[in-house]
């Protein structure tokens, strides 16, 4: 937070447009400390907390559209690529759209705050249509929430927060060292499990070549098609034959699979 405050006080609005761009398109750059940092900044009179908040907002809208109109264009292929980077691609997707599914628009309100949510809620939205209009809006509200939060927290406890940032520096390398190890070991942790997921899965896997053999063939099969409904709505096509049910249904309702041929089940 020190060296934050050191680096805000030398280049000043600049950084808080630049760094919270940089992070809305997807650089791991975190911006909450900046934010908490340009509010301590304001507090102590270093720097206008209104301006810190106007251009904190621009940045963050003006990346957001563009992931909008990228969703928009390019459709699911979008959200996959980005769960495909993230620590958990195989729940990414199915969770991701479960909870736009349920709060729609309003989810772009507290986004930002959420892990994970934050990098797929604004192409979500143009993925699946959203009017440009009322995307505006609740992203707008969304970004100054997220914006004035972190701002605001960080001017009325100004002088705390240099407190912590003089009692970080003593630290010195020791902390970063911390803070590294601790990142490791959780994408570690992250890593052996989805291995272990994967050696699971791979057991009663079957590649799309063996499919189309089997269809070739001749063979009696039951296709079901388990994509989440708001990818069957973006893409409708399906594997010839296939039947789609949502994975609620298949796990709450008892008889939507025959017990007298081999099952095949796919998704996104």
């Amino acid at each position: 937070m020190h060296s934050i405050l050191e680096f805000l006080l030398h280049h000043g609005y600049l950084v808080v447009v630049v760094w919270v761009f940089a992070e809305q398109a997807g650089l791991p750059l975190p911006s909450s400390p900046l934010l908490l940092a340009a509010g301590a900044l304001s507090g102590t009179g270093h720097l206008n907390l209104l301006a810190c908040l106007a251009l904190a907002v621009f940045a963050s809208i003006t990346s957001d559209t563009l992931w909008y109109q990228l969703g928009h264009r390019k459709g699911i292929k979008v959200l996959q690529w980005l769960c495909r980077i993230s620590l958990e691609p195989d729940s990414c997707v199915r969770r991701t759209e479960s909870l736009f599914e349920k709060q729609g628009a309003k989810s772009l309100l507290v986004a930002k705050f959420i892990p994970g949510l934050s990098a797929v809620a604004t192409p979500l939205a143009g993925i699946f249509h959203m009017r440009l209009r009322r995307f505006l809006v609740f992203d707008l509200l969304g970004a100054i929430f997220w914006a004035g939060t972190f701002l605001g927290v960080g001017y009325v406890f100004a002088d705390q927060l240099e407190d912590v940032a003089a009692k970080a520096s003593q630290l010195g390398s020791g902390l970063l060292v911390l803070l590294l190890v601790l990142l490791a070991g959780y994408i570690s942790f992250k890593f052996v499990a989805r291995q272990k997921f994967l050696r699971d899965l791979r057991i009663s896997r079957i590649t799309v070549d063996e499919l189309k053999h089997k269809l070739d063939a001749g063979e009696s099969l039951s296709i079901v098609d388990l994509r989440h409904s708001l990818d069957f709505e973006a893409d409708p096509e399906t594997i010839p034959g296939a039947v789609h049910i949502d994975s609620k249904e298949l796990t709450e309702k008892d008889g939507l699979l025959p017990l007298d041929r081999e099952i095949v089940l796919y998704c996104t």
